[in-house]
């Protein structure tokens, strides 16, 4: 082997001076990488979040800068736009709310009392009729008939009953002069009894063939208005026929049963000691007015399954506002609470301190004032302490509200209480916010 050929054999488990130093520095250049990029990730998110917060406050800057003194962004002067009422004094009326459901003061089923074959039909379906007007006819021929056979009877009867009573008097005088027995006497006095007892039996029949005819002309048993008939012309119909031949109801005057709560009972049962209650109805909405009536008796009792007792109200409904069957809302007056300050019951508001309102000062600023309420009624609250007629309240908006801050009045829509329409003055009921702002 030549020195040139010669070679350089080395244990691989043994480092040499010169590997051991490359390691090192490989292992440092790592450790150097890793330290970089987390310096960069720190760098990155510190500039990120300097970013955004410079661009935070410059938006804040140049809301405020826009906003100027008294502008919608900031605190101090922030300015609400609200809706405002102003209260009034008057009379606000008591009720008594409950469900209730109309009921024909009479109804009548009209049924035939005879056998017979229907000739004439002298109504229409929904007429109105009065008491006595004629409904249906029935052929009445074959009670003329039995009537002329009654009379026939009747005619052979007396004519029999005459002759008993002359051959009464005659054996009168026999027995008298002697010739006859008293026995034969007493035989023709029953004879004359009887005669007379048959023609009472005709004069019954032929009666009672007059009544029968009487029967075949049906007419109206009151006055009211008339549904879906049930039976056409040429049907035969008998007095055992379970269906009638129509329903009749009366619709004027026309009564409403109505519930109320039992704890309402002593101070209705006061009310109509002192005179005769009123009573409202309105549609299942709540909110038309039908007719107004009178409170006619109360239930003898309390239904134990609802706690609730029952009224019967009637009405003239001469205008047919009300149907039977028809489920209306009843609203009873029971008492009139009199001049106390009324305010639209939106304007009430409820916290720790008990019920208080925004009042509206004439700088268009809103104070917090306590207010003591009478009754609530409808749309309308009566306050009898903590505010006076003319003051002008919050009725919308009072979310953002607290007391001194800058608000913008704006004229709301007059609020009319739903349940004393009828029972109030027009003095008291509108609500109607002063346009271009609050009294001043």
């Amino acid at each position: 082997m030549t020195p040139t050929d010669s070679v350089d054999v080395r244990d691989k488990r043994t480092p040499t001076p010169g590997s051991a130093a490359s390691g090192a520095s490989h292992g440092a250049s790592r450790s150097y990488f890793w330290i970089w990029v987390v310096a960069a990730v720190l760098v990155a998110g510190g500039f990120w979040y300097h970013y955004s917060r410079s661009n935070q406050g410059n938006s804040v800057a140049a809301g405020a800068k826009g906003a100027g003194p008294g502008g919608p962004n900031a605190m101090g002067n922030f300015v609400v736009p609200v809706v405002t009422a102003t209260a009034t004094r008057g009379d606000l009326p008591v009720f008594f709310n409950g469900l209730g459901n109309v009921t024909a003061f009479n109804t009548v089923t009209v049924r035939s009392r005879v056998d017979g074959q229907i000739v004439k039909i002298s109504f229409v379906e929904g007429q109105y009729v009065k008491e006595g007007d004629s409904l249906i006819e029935i052929d009445p021929r074959p009670y003329q008939v039995q009537q002329e056979q009654a009379e026939g009877q009747l005619a052979k009867d007396q004519a029999q009953l005459h002759d008993a009573q002359i051959d009464y008097e005659r054996y009168k005088q026999l027995y008298q002069e002697g010739v006859i027995a008293k026995q034969q006497l007493d035989t023709q006095q029953a004879a004359v009894g009887t005669s007379e007892g048959a023609i009472k039996a005709d004069q019954a029949a032929i009666d009672s063939a007059k009544l029968q005819i009487v029967y075949c002309h049906i007419t109206a048993p009151i006055s009211g208005r008339i549904g879906l008939r049930l039976v056409d012309i040429g049907n035969i119909i008998h007095a055992t026929d379970t269906n009638g031949l129509l329903v009749l109801t009366q619709l004027q005057p026309i009564s409403v049963i109505f519930t109320l709560p039992q704890d309402q009972l002593p101070q209705v049962m006061a009310k109509m000691r002192q005179g005769t209650l009123a009573v409202e109805t309105y549609d299942r909405d709540n909110t038309t007015k039908l007719a107004t009536g009178k409170l006619l008796t109360i239930d003898n009792q309390i239904d134990t399954t609802t706690g609730t007792y029952k009224l019967k109200a009637v009405f003239d409904n001469s205008k047919n506002e009300l149907f039977p069957n028809q489920f209306v809302n009843v609203h009873l007056l029971v008492d009139t609470k009199k001049n106390i300050v009324l305010v639209p019951t939106t304007a009430i508001l409820r916290g720790a301190q008990g019920t208080y309102v925004f009042a509206v000062a004439s700088d268009n600023t809103v104070k917090v004032r306590n207010v003591t309420l009478a009754e609530t009624t409808g749309g309308v609250t009566g306050i009898t302490s903590g505010l006076g007629a003319g003051d002008v309240v919050v009725t919308d908006g009072q979310d953002k509200l607290q007391d001194g801050s800058k608000v913008e009045p704006r004229q709301g829509n007059g609020v009319t209480p739903t349940s004393n329409k009828s029972a109030s003055s027009s003095a008291n009921s509108p609500f109607a916010s002063p346009a271009g702002g609050p009294a001043r």
